[in-house]
């Protein structure tokens, strides 16, 4: 009696990691087909770091300044209509419970960033982006390592790894000197890995 109760537990024991292997890859062939997303922010946030340390170091005229200065928003808008189409409207893939938390995940930690915002804000009644930059990178690098973590990717993993500690170096720098690093802990972490997974959706 006791070992068919044992053999039953074992067979469950063993249903219950296939289904969860099973979701984690799943999930691994959807975040590779959305390598895109890591791509196309990694990108976006890379220029607009790197427009911010180079646009008192440059001497430009002035329809280049102004195209540079209407170029940040539109890609920014044109990233967060395309992640909303990516995330929500794009062709039904299969989904998992694994997938379906990295969404919420990253909503979660999206929503965190507007709020730290509106917290730093209230407490030191104007902007200090020497703050805020250092603050925020800790939040995504969170998200980026927890990611990674989940579906066991240790590209991810280091690039998170990495954008954490490039935070902490920022906290000791100047705002100017602070894009140039987050520039290049978004070229680490994101754009690199991104286009590594993209390139993996059809093998």
């Amino acid at each position: 009696m006791n070992s068919n109760i044992a053999q039953d537990n074992l067979l469950d024991e063993n249903e219950s990691l296939k289904v969860i292997r099973e979701m984690i890859q799943v999930s691994r062939r959807k975040l590779e087909n959305n390598g895109i997303l890591f791509i196309v922010w990694g990108w976006i946030m890379f220029i607009t770091n790197l427009k911010e340390f180079l646009i008192d170091k440059l001497i430009m005229t002035y329809p280049i300044h102004q195209t540079i200065r209407y170029l940040i928003p539109t890609l920014l808008i044109l990233g967060i209509i395309f992640s909303i189409y990516t995330a929500f409207f794009k062709k039904k893939q299969t989904s998992s419970y694994v997938g379906v938390s990295l969404k919420y995940m990253w909503f979660s930690v999206i929503a965190g960033l507007f709020l730290v915002n509106l917290i730093l804000f209230n407490q030191l009644q104007e902007p200090d982006f020497t703050l805020q930059n250092p603050i925020f990178m800790v939040l995504i690098a969170i998200a980026v390592v927890v990611s990674g973590g989940i579906l066991r990717y240790k590209l991810l993993i280091a690039g998170g790894i990495i954008f954490a500690l490039s935070a902490l170096v920022c906290s000791y720098m100047p705002l100017q000197s602070q894009f140039l690093v987050e520039a290049i802990a978004w070229l680490i972490a994101f754009i690199i890995p991104g286009h590594m997974l993209y390139k993996k959706r059809d093998k």
